[in-house]
């Protein structure tokens, strides 16, 4: 199989907003002549369409990672920043090198490659859509897993992100190991 001369790689993340758990980053190269239908930006699809594209994604790439940043890094350095370093991470993490990120935002961080950011990327590149993708279902299926380890704040249904259910839960039940502390409402409740 011949490459295509510049490899192009999509970058986005996911799990910016949300009051715990890790933000979760992915990058990937699609392959041209195997193009996959119906990507899109991951907000915009069902979790069935999700999880489908997930699967088709992850067999006809030619490379996809998951990078990330922990709670404590979060924490530390700023959810903007720890961003950054998930999608440095998936990048690194791919088996081959890109000439090319596109980078869902208004800024991209420095890759061994050059970048360029695209504001609305993850809905006008597949490239991006596929990363987008990717990230939503590695970090949602985390936050199910963090549900089982850590019961009673629904991390299973919001995922983490600042919904009634989420904050009530957060009042009775206290901060939790994966909760961010840095982040308003949870460091009121530490205060």
């Amino acid at each position: 199989m011949a490459l295509p001369e510049l490899l192009v790689c999509g970058v986005d993340e996911v799990g910016r907003g949300p009051l715990a758990g890790p933000v979760v980053a992915a990058a990937v190269i699609l392959d041209p002549v195997r193009p996959i239908a119906g990507l899109d930006d991951s907000k915009k699809l069902t979790e069935k369409r999700r999880e489908r594209l997930d699967g088709e994604i992850r067999q006809h790439a030619l490379a996809w990672a998951i990078g990330r940043a922990e709670v404590e890094e979060i924490d530390r350095i700023n959810i903007l920043q720890a961003s950054l370093v998930a999608m440095q991470r998936a990048v690194a993490g791919l088996v081959m090198r890109p000439g090319l990120a596109l980078v869902d935002g208004n800024r991209a961080p420095v890759f061994d490659c050059p970048a360029r950011a695209i504001v609305g990327g993850d809905s006008s590149e597949a490239c991006i859509s596929a990363a987008s993708i990717i990230a939503k279902v590695a970090r949602d299926r985390e936050m199910i897993e963090l549900d089982r380890e850590h019961p009673g704040y629904g991390f299973a249904q919001h995922k983490g992100y600042p919904t009634r259910l989420h904050l009530d839960a957060l009042r009775e039940q206290g901060v939790s190991p994966i909760h961010r502390r840095s982040f308003g409402p949870v460091r009121r409740l530490i205060d």
